[in-house]
C-alpha cells in the first residue's frame, strides 16, 4: 500500500505530515505513513514539552532521529499539552510498527476547535499534497 493511500479518514493533517486527531477533549498528533516512509527505521523521539506546557501552532515541541535523518516535530495546533507519549523513550520503533496508534507523540487541548485550524488539511487536502509532493 502507497503512503499516499494510507491516509486516514478522522484526522487532519499537516504539510509537514503530522496528523491531529480529536479525542475527547484533546487532539492527539502523530506523524503520517509517508513520513515514516521517508524517515526510515526510527532511532529516537526526543519530546522536549512535559504536560502543561503551551504550544503554538508551527513551533517545534521535540525531534524525531531515524537512521537517515533527524526532523523537528511540529505543533499542528496551539494549545495546552494534556498528555506526553513517553513510551516513545524506551521504543522508539512504535513510531515505525504503528503510526497511527500506538506511535502518537503528544496530546493537546487546544486553544481553539481544530475546524477552526486554517493551516490543517483535510484527507483529500493530504492526499493531493502528497500527490503533489511526488512530482
Amino acid at each position: 500500500m502507497s503512503a499516499a493511500k494510507d491516509v486516514k479518514d478522522d484526522r487532519k493533517y499537516t504539510k509537514d505530515h503530522e496528523w491531529a486527531k480529536v479525542e475527547g477533549g484533546d487532539v492527539v498528533v502523530g506523524i503520517t505513513a509517508f513520513a515514516v516512509d521517508q524517515l526510515g527505521d526510527i532511532t529516537l523521539v526526543s519530546i522536549d514539552v512535559k504536560p502543561g506546557a503551551q504550544v503554538e501552532a508551527g513551533k517545534a515541541f521535540g525531534t524525531i532521529e531515524s537512521v537517515k535523518t533527524l526532523s523537528d516535530l511540529f505543533a499542528p495546533i496551539s494549545g495546552k499539552i494534556t498528555r506526553v507519549n513517553t513510551a516513545l523513550e524506551e521504543k522508539p520503533e512504535l513510531v515505525n510498527d504503528d503510526c497511527w496508534g500506538e506511535g502518537w507523540m503528544v496530546a493537546i487541548e487546544p486553544s481553539e476547535p481544530l475546524d477552526k485550524a486554517q493551516s490543517l488539511l483535510d484527507k483529500a487536502a493530504y492526499q493531493r499534497h502528497l500527490e503533489e509532493s511526488a512530482h
